[in-house]
């Protein structure tokens, strides 16, 4: 038997790596997650640390890609009949990525008037802009 551990996949949002844990527990999988906690206490650092990643067993491996193949086709599925079969994905506009997050803007953070509003006040800026981020290159759009 080989028990060696290898890392099986990287996740940029904690909560998704705990899915896919969750439904790799449930089948009888040995797994966990790594840098976990780091992700989750200070999101900012995720990037820097390259994610959640879980970790199994290599002998799993196929096993796992079978699982998780059917499991993601009956998702697909589901979603397209009850949206009408409008199943569509994000891809970054600079590298062709699909590995894309929507939340808040690194770059252009906050807009121009609240710039200026919080110089005015002496305050730090509030309403940050919300954008997709690219995973793969960094990129950021709207």
């Amino acid at each position: 038997m080989n028990d060696r551990t290898i890392v099986y996949s990287t996740y940029y949002n904690p909560i998704e790596a705990n899915i896919v844990k969750a439904r790799l527990d449930d089948s009888g999988f040995a797994c966990f997650l790594a840098d976990e906690n780091v992700a989750t206490l200070n999101p900012l650092y995720n990037q820097a640390i390259g994610g959640v990643k879980l970790i199994v067993f290599e002998r799993d491996v196929e096993q796992i890609n079978q699982l998780l193949a059917e499991e993601n086709v009956l998702e697909v599925e589901d979603e397209g009949q009850a949206q009408g079969n409008a199943v569509e994905t994000t891809l970054c506009e600079k590298c062709g990525s699909s590995n894309v997050g929507f939340g808040m803007a690194t770059k252009n953070k906050f807009t121009l008037w609240a710039k200026i509003l919080a110089f005015l006040t002496a305050t730090y800026p509030v309403g940050a802009n919300k954008c997709y981020h690219c995973y793969t290159c960094g990129h950021e759009f709207e």
